[in-house]
């Protein structure tokens, strides 16, 4: 039998001593949980950033957003419309409706003090250039609706041929939710009965759906919901769809909500404010 040769063992890799040092484990660790961070904020804010990046862009090769740029219209809808406020800054409204925009919502009020500084300016030019214009007010859960409600009606002349009322119903900043909803209703019912219309009532998918689904049904929904094909609700539960918070029209300098609505744009003009409306003011 021949004999068996030993095959000499490779000795076990040893790391460096750079890496058997305490500190530099820590400094691993460290790294590692940083990238994991990133990765979650980037994933979980991807939206906001990649609107900082574009905007960076803009400003690197063009020193800034034009008010040119145009985000093309969400096909299977014929009537497209935006929600603007103050944020917004300067609006070229004549520039707007050139654009198929045929309805914009615009921002009147916010709890139970604040008025948006442009709503005023905004109000008549969106009329002037023929776009079919309403308000809203942003609705802030820890004040007092009737006071909000208040609020928008010393805010906007609310007349014949504008859409209805819209109260917008998203900040979480609240420990009570039948408390809440009572002041939502409260909001609602004083509106309703001063302009003679019934309001609309606004919101993003998830908090509609953990809060306010179920209580509102008898109001028109005007729907928030990014990133998907169609709303999660099935269609008889909404009118208008906010498909895109980050949208750009010619005659707005940065980004704007996008909407849709669901429907004709004879319908649309449909919901608008009746002449014979018990609170109908004179525009």
């Amino acid at each position: 039998m021949p004999r068996l040769r030993s095959t000499p063992i490779a000795p076990l890799v040893r790391p460096s001593r750079f890496w058997r040092r305490p500190a530099a484990r820590w400094l691993a660790a460290a790294l590692l949980v940083a990238l994991l961070g990133a990765g979650g904020f980037y994933a979980r804010h991807t939206v906001l950033l990649n609107r900082y990046a574009r905007r960076a862009w803009a400003t690197l090769t063009r020193g800034g957003l034009t008010g040119r740029e145009r985000t093309p219209l969400l096909a299977g809808y014929s009537v497209h419309g935006i929600d603007v406020s103050a944020y917004q800054g300067r609006i070229d409204w004549p520039e707007v409706a050139r654009h198929a925009v045929r309805f914009a919502f615009i921002k009147a009020s916010e709890g139970v003090r604040l008025q948006d500084p442009r709503f005023a300016r905004n109000w008549r030019e969106a009329q002037a250039a023929g776009i079919c214009r309403g308000a809203y007010h942003y609705f802030l859960p820890n004040r007092d609706g009737a006071e909000q409600a208040r609020l928008f009606i010393q805010t906007v002349p609310l007349g014949p041929g504008d859409l209805p009322p819209v109260l917008d119903v998203e900040a979480a900043q609240f420990h009570d939710v039948a408390l809440m909803r009572r002041e939502v209703a409260a909001w609602l019912r004083l509106v309703e009965a001063h302009y003679g219309v019934k309001p609309i009532l606004y919101s993003n998918h998830g908090f509609y759906r953990r809060h306010l689904a179920g209580h509102f049904d008898d109001y028109p929904l005007w729907l928030a919901h990014y990133e998907v094909d169609r709303p999660a609700l099935p269609a008889n539960k909404w009118i208008i769809w906010q498909h895109s918070d980050e949208a750009y029209v010619p005659g707005i300098r940065g980004t704007v909500d996008f909407n849709v609505f669901q429907g004709s744009y004879a319908a649309l003009l449909a919901l608008r404010v009746p002449a014979h409306a018990a609170g109908a003011t004179a525009r």
